[in-house]
């Protein structure tokens, strides 16, 4: 398994110390992630997540959102009688898997194609929140600050 020191990041980003500090606590969890998922930025307010739940049913998926958590939860449902398996490689168990959201990021769409479940989430600030430029007036002695909205 791979090692990231992401000290870089706490000297650059400022206001971003909670993201980085998610990653170095995932990237500490021992256990094995089941099942495996990608995590990819699309665009600069839009996220991917994709994962592979090979063998689930749409109807054995459940997707739900709660204030910043993403939880996705899969459930198999029971097997009629018994299989005998010389070897079992792909896994059939159920499974839970918790994303904290940031700020404003909302999931704006699901869907699940040849095993991969895609979940797409997009950042939407709201225009209180929007960054703004400031205006610099100098008139006599006195400094004027004069808000203008960012483009």
């Amino acid at each position: 398994m791979r090692t990231f020191d992401f000290s870089p990041l706490y000297r650059s980003a400022i206001g971003f110390d909670r993201l980085a500090q998610l990653f170095d606590e995932a990237q500490r969890d021992a256990q094995p992630s089941y099942p495996p998922y990608n995590i990819e930025l699309v665009s600069e307010d839009q996220y991917r997540i994709t994962m592979a739940v090979a063998g689930f049913d749409r109807s054995e998926i459940e997707i739900e959102t709660e204030r910043d958590t993403l939880k996705i939860t899969g459930r198999k449902a029971q097997e009629e009688g018994t299989r005998n398996f010389l070897h079992r490689g792909i896994a059939s168990r159920n499974f839970e898997h918790t994303f904290q959201l940031a700020d404003h990021v909302r999931v704006v769409g699901a869907k699940l194609d040849n095993g991969l479940l895609n979940i797409e989430l997009k950042r939407e600030i709201p225009e209180a929140l929007k960054p703004r430029k400031i205006a610099i007036d100098t008139v006599g002695d006195h400094v004027h600050v004069l808000e203008q909205k960012a483009a």
